[in-house]
């Protein structure tokens, strides 16, 4: 037996008897003993699915031109996935993640090979079959009982293996996939095993195996407890083995018995306490980072149920209408446009609520869930909302000197949803009060210091790490309402981002995009998700329109798609 590099843990080999490994040698998960076992079970929904509203647009029939351009663009975005892959293949192989400029890997994701099951939908959907075959025969035998970590980042395992194998299985039928997808949610169900039933998200991976009584975190971010939920009702769906639906929708029924009880109504804060099942406490609410896909996920649920459970509808038509008021906002920008950005929002009463007019590439998925849930739920308000979000996006995007948004960033909000008046002077002076620290210099000295593009007061994070969120929500909002200029602009945000992050052997993240030379400095990190999402949606947004119908799949936070029931 091969040594171990520090760092990793061999659950059998400290806990492990015959009775709890499989007929592989490898540690069963579903062996482990369970302290606080659910006094029933609850069922999926039954019934025939409703008729839900179609989602994708009817397009008109296009151009002889028009499918060369979209094909040959569709063909250059699988040309720098295959180069990616080819570095991950020959390079990191069954790790995590390649690194891009030096050749070598990362493993901070267990040591699950997340790049490899976070991209088998990918390989299938660009009809890479015989590369799809190799890596899932490589799949299958990567080994749950151990990990390169002492702690479980149980959401990310959720959406980049458990959704990965699920979407893959959906696709390809592969019934391997599927008995794969059951062990991870066999481990994942673990972390459950807490006197009330919710998961601890940051787990103790040896020992939740070890079988040691377990207690959920008082501090727990409100976006890793409440997305779980596709991808365990999935995997219910096709075991036909209800305890995983059963386990998310625990916390569902918590989420939506406390949704009017917060400090803003409607919305639950970014950090909630599990051990007491309460999410009411703190006063910061918003879209963005560490929230996210707790909202993104209420129409996508609708959808995977066939709209047999109308909670999800309850829980986003709340959510939404306390985001349009308190978080929405419209930027005072050069060319007076017409867009909307979305904050974050502390509440300092029941009454009054302090708006941080900041803005993330990660909160620009928002715009499609606006355009999914205006269709699914006939909120035609929320479709305005949508294209001025993508919009928004669109906008930063052009406006940073290598095309290309950065992380965060501030800009002066105006005083309502309906605009205001471009004022440079209110803009330097508010760029200057932001500047950190405090300076003596003239506000257009600040400006020119800190390469700030006009109308934005500060770039708190200025680096790109190869987010998909801008580009999948033009993709959703391009297949829901068939506006043409989408695909323009997502061409011209795919080779301004290709250009800029690739390297000798794949595609880097950028440290700073506001750099004016054009050489922006890189850095030796290429998260899975560059492949399994960015790209994917890249690809997809190019491709024939019956390709991952949004009428036929539900895509998870990590761009797989699941299966809608018929």
């Amino acid at each position: 037996m091969a040594r171990l590099k520090r760092g990793h843990y061999r659950a059998r080999n400290r806990f492990g008897s015959s009775e709890s490994l499989d007929s592989n040698g490898r540690f069963r998960w579903s062996s482990v003993p369970v302290h606080f076992p659910p006094g029933s079970i609850t069922p999926l929904p039954s019934g025939k699915p409703l008729r839900l509203p179609k989602v994708q647009h009817t397009f008109e029939p296009e151009s002889t031109e028009e499918a060369v351009l979209r094909q040959s663009r569709r063909d250059q975005v699988k040309t720098a996935f295959e180069r990616c892959w080819t570095a991950y293949r020959e390079h990191a192989w069954m790790k995590d993640e390649v690194a891009p400029l030096s050749g070598g890997y990362r493993n901070g994701f267990g040591g699950w090979a997340a790049t490899l099951i976070d991209n088998l939908d990918t390989l299938w959907i660009m009809e890479m079959k015989d590369e799809f075959e190799v890596a899932v025969s490589a799949a299958v035998n990567v080994d749950l009982g151990v990990s390169t970590l002492q702690t479980v980042n149980v959401f990310e395992t959720t959406i980049r293996h458990l959704g990965g194998l699920l979407a893959a299985y959906d696709l390809s039928g592969d019934r391997r996939l599927l008995d794969k997808a059951g062990e991870v949610g066999d481990m994942l169900y673990v972390a459950f095993d807490t006197p009330n039933r919710m998961p601890i998200t940051r787990w103790d991976f040896q020992n939740g195996a070890k079988g040691v009584p377990q207690i959920g975190d008082d501090f727990i971010l409100v976006a890793e407890i409440g997305s779980l939920t596709m991808e365990f009702t999935r995997l219910s769906q096709l075991t036909r083995d209800p305890k995983w639906y059963d386990a998310v929708g625990r916390i569902v029924d918590i989420f939506n018995q406390q949704q009017n009880q917060t400090q803003l109504p409607g919305m639950w804060p970014v950090v909630v306490n599990a051990q007491e099942a309460n999410l009411t406490r703190e006063n910061s609410f918003g879209l963005g980072a560490m929230s996210d896909s707790l909202y993104e996920y209420f129409p996508k649920m609708h959808a995977l149920l066939g709209g047999l459970d109308s909670v999800y509808e309850k829980l986003y038509r709340g959510a939404m209408a306390a985001a349009v008021q308190h978080v929405l906002w419209r930027p005072m920008t050069p060319n007076n446009a017409d867009i909307l950005i979305s904050g974050d929002v502390r509440m300092r009463s029941p009454s009054v609520s302090e708006l941080d007019p900041q803005g993330q590439h990660l909160v620009c998925f928002a715009g499609g869930m606006f355009a999914l849930g205006s269709r699914l739920f006939d909120i035609p308000a929320h479709m305005d909302i949508a294209h001025k979000l993508v919009d928004g996006c669109m906008w930063t995007y052009k406006a940073f000197p290598l095309g290309i948004m950065p992380e965060t960033f501030h800009m002066v909000p105006c005083p309502s949803k309906s605009g205001c008046q471009w004022d440079e002077a209110k803009w330097k002076a508010e760029a200057k009060a932001r500047s950190v620290p405090a300076t003596n210099q003239d506000a257009m000295q600040v400006v020119e210091q800190l390469r700030l593009p006009p109308g934005f007061t500060a770039v708190g994070d200025r680096r790109y790490i190869l987010r998909p969120e801008a580009i999948e929500s033009v993709f959703i909002l391009y297949r829901i309402t068939g506006r043409k200029d989408l695909l323009d602009t997502a061409w011209d945000m795919f080779s301004a981002i290709r250009k800029y992050t690739e390297t000798d052997l794949a595609n880097a993240a950028i440290a700073d995009v506001t750099v004016t030379d054009g050489k922006p400095p890189k850095l030796d990190s290429m998260e899975s998700f560059w492949l399994a999402e960015t790209l994917k949606y890249f690809y997809l947004l190019f491709s024939d329109l019956g390709t991952v119908s949004l009428d036929e799949y539900v895509f998870n936070t990590e761009a797989h798609p699941f299966k809608r029931p018929a």
